[in-house]
């Protein structure tokens, strides 16, 4: 069964402008940026640099501005508007990239089920995280068919009760918070039905903007009028979180400005703080790396997959789970900035993981 994979391309247009393919200037303009010079970014996208000057030059018709500087003995940089730009196309491929992994899921699974009978795939249903992506990657490497459906934590739980996945993605903080998060998905989990796979413990904290200019230290910060924040879906494990953390800091909801502002994911979170929209957002640390942004650490939690105990000795589980133990996924999820492997792969009872939920 072939891999099928749908991916983000915009245009842009206006009245007496030639339209312009943004997606293929977008990667005129990062070559620029890496190389300095627009002679360079031609030579090493392979156009001439004719064909180079007259796309960039129709670009900045339409937007009506420059898109490189082209200093004297300097080089070629790009302008605020360029980076802009890049910014958008950035936080567009943070935003849509689950949705559309999803749908490419989908379509796979649905062609599969036309085709000749083939093993079974895992019905996968979690949030869009990067060790998740980083499982999902090894199981298609390994020729392991995967249905996966990005959802939040408490749709995950809710699909598996229902019958409609294998695995749900959740994921708990440690320490004082860790009874009343978890309290909120026990309505779907059963002590005597479920158990859990250890996938990581990863490291939540808060975005802000490289160097840290507004000067926030905490969560108390959140609460001042000159910081816009940008907040998870309801539903979401990290939106509960926040909700727990902003309870226990003291600071209401309304006191935030931009809590009903939300994005999908940990890296759409960082792209929006990334480029200037908010001053901060709560997620994990490898976001912050990846977008070069300032992360403060606030707490370690554990990501479970939750599945039906009478499944974990056989097939679509059995080879995921043999894969979640392998060294080389192992190596892979520990290679993630602010994530720990130590457990990765251990299978635990409910009310093991959770004594509370005796």
């Amino acid at each position: 069964m072939p891999r099928i994979s749908i991916t983000p391309h915009w245009n842009a247009g206006a009245p007496g402008h030639e339209p312009v393919d943004v997606t293929r200037l977008l990667v005129l303009l990062s070559a620029v940026h890496d190389t300095g010079s627009l002679a360079e970014a031609a030579r090493a996208l392979g156009l001439s640099y004719r064909h180079a000057w007259g796309r960039l030059k129709q670009a900045e018709a339409l937007f009506d501005g420059a898109l490189v500087d082209a200093g004297r003995g300097r080089g070629s940089t790009l302008t605020d508007l360029a980076l802009k730009l890049l910014w958008a196309d950035r936080r567009i491929a943070a935003r849509l990239s689950p949705m559309l992994e999803s749908v490419a899921s989908e379509l796979e699974a649905d062609l599969g089920r036309a085709g000749p009978a083939e093993q079974p795939g895992v019905r996968l249903a979690a949030s869009h995280g990067f060790a998740v992506a980083t499982l999902v990657a090894h199981l298609q490497s390994a020729g392991l068919p995967v249905d996966l459906r990005y959802r939040s934590s408490l749709e995950a739980v809710a699909a598996l009760a229902g019958g409609e996945c294998d695995l749900a993605g959740f994921h708990v903080p440690i320490g004082q918070l860790e009874a009343r998060a978890a309290a909120r998905y026990m309505p779907w989990l059963r002590a005597e039905r479920h158990s859990l796979v250890h996938l990581a413990v990863r490291t939540q904290g808060l975005f802000v903007a490289r160097g840290n200019p507004k000067r926030i230290r905490g969560l108390a910060d959140l609460a001042r009028p000159d910081v816009r924040f940008v907040n998870r879906p309801e539903g979401s494990g990290t939106r509960v979180l926040t909700e727990l953390l902003l309870e226990g800091a003291g600071v209401a909801p309304r006191q935030v400005a931009g809590y009903d502002v939300t994005e999908l994911t940990h890296a759409a979170v960082a792209a929006y703080v990334g480029s200037g929209m908010a001053d901060a957002g709560i997620g994990v640390r490898t976001a912050a790396q990846h977008f070069h942004l300032h992360f403060i650490p606030l707490l370690r939690e554990r990501y479970f997959f939750a599945c039906e105990t009478r499944a974990l000795g056989r097939a679509p589980l059995a080879p995921v789970l043999d894969l979640l133990r392998a060294p080389a996924l192992r190596a892979a999820v520990a290679a993630l900035p602010g994530y720990d492997a130590g457990h990765t792969g251990r299978v635990l009872g409910l009310a093991e993981a959770f004594p509370f939920a005796r």
